[in-house]
């Protein structure tokens, strides 16, 4: 059986974004410096670059300065929820993180991916969603269409490719049940 023959060059000349979001992108890589480069303290700062490139930012949300953000205007950060030093937050597909959530340093939230079934591979962009409370802990990956409940711990280096239950604790590779948080 021989394998199909796959046309690469019209995958990679595929429109993958729109004109607008090209351009979108184009702006905010040349002004990322700023928020990059910005002290520290400056919580207000990065929250008011982040609005104006379209991500919907509550109060008293802190992201701090090393934390990577593909597409600002594909992000909801609920109110006092924290995004650490080195996050990336790859955020090709939606990805909403609720109020008072914590995402820890070094932590990969990955809204992005391609559909291996389909022998082109073509773009996928599956939202995650981070529910109120929750503490995903250092260089966590969570990975495209997952789904945590609120109040659940995501344990430190785990993989979670799957739904997290609310209260729940999971660490390891692939991520397990641990425990249940208290009440």
């Amino acid at each position: 059986m021989t394998a199909p023959r796959i046309d690469i060059a019209a995958n990679r000349a595929a429109r993958k974004w729109t004109r607008r979001e090209q351009a979108g992108r184009v702006l905010w890589a040349l002004v990322v410096i700023f928020f990059r480069f910005s002290p520290r303290p400056l919580w207000g700062w990065r929250r008011a670059m982040l609005r104006a490139f379209g991500a919907r930012v509550g109060t008293d949300v802190h992201v701090y300065p090393s934390a990577r953000i593909t597409i600002p205007w594909n992000l909801t950060l609920g109110a006092g929820c924290s995004v650490g030093d080195h996050a990336i937050l790859y955020a090709l597909g939606p990805i909403t993180l609720g109020p008072r959530a914590t995402v820890s340093q070094y932590a990969h939230l990955c809204a992005g991916s391609h559909d291996w079934r389909d022998p082109a591979m073509p773009l996928t962009k599956p939202p995650i969603t981070i529910g109120a409370d929750v503490w995903i802990c250092a260089d966590v990956f969570v990975g495209p269409g997952v789904k945590v409940g609120d109040c659940a711990i995501l344990g430190a280096r785990a993989v979670v490719v799957r739904d997290v239950a609310p209260r729940s604790i999971v660490a390891g590779n692939p991520a397990r049940p641990m425990g249940t948080r208290d009440q």
